[in-house]
């Protein structure tokens, strides 16, 4: 497996974003695909909002991105690591903890002292085998989220 930056595989940007509605157009359910990939296009290389790829032989197997914002109702806290998605098929094949410790690194190359996610009570425990801690528990929508916090340095 090998992380790369989605500005180097913009061919591949209607796919993640048709995945990326699908797995959290829950959370946003006015958010369409052409809008994701309006978003996805509009990232950077070298600071935030970004995205990274996990690929194997040749085709995605995950991503994940650093964002600046993310839902309205938790703007408070920045910047944001996001859209962790893995297929299904490379789930369980450690993709999603070598996504996330990546953009973690990237995080502190980019200047970024603490970054923020959340998630469903059911992934709290694997975001803390990666370092992560609790921050905030509270209501998104219909969704009980936690916001968690890891320090990049």
């Amino acid at each position: 497996m090998k992380i790369v930056n989605l500005q180097d595989r913009r061919d591949l940007v209607p796919a993640i974003a048709a995945a990326h509605v699908q797995a959290f157009g829950t959370l946003l359910p006015d958010w369409t695909v052409a809008q994701a990939v309006a978003e996805l296009q509009a990232q950077q290389r070298n600071a935030i909002p970004c995205s990274w790829l996990a690929m194997d032989a040749g085709d995605w197997s995950g991503s994940v991105s650093l964002l600046h914002d993310d839902h309205e109702q938790i703007r408070g806290w920045s910047p944001w690591l996001a859209s962790l998605y893995v297929k299904p098929e490379a789930r369980g094949r450690g993709v999603g903890a070598a996504l996330v410790e990546h953009a973690i690194a990237q995080a502190a190359v980019f200047g970024v002292p603490e970054l923020y996610l959340y998630c469903e009570a059911p992934r709290v425990a694997w975001y803390r085998t990666l370092g992560w801690r609790v921050h905030a528990q509270l209501q998104l929508g219909p969704l009980a989220i936690t916001v968690m916090a890891v320090e990049t340095g």
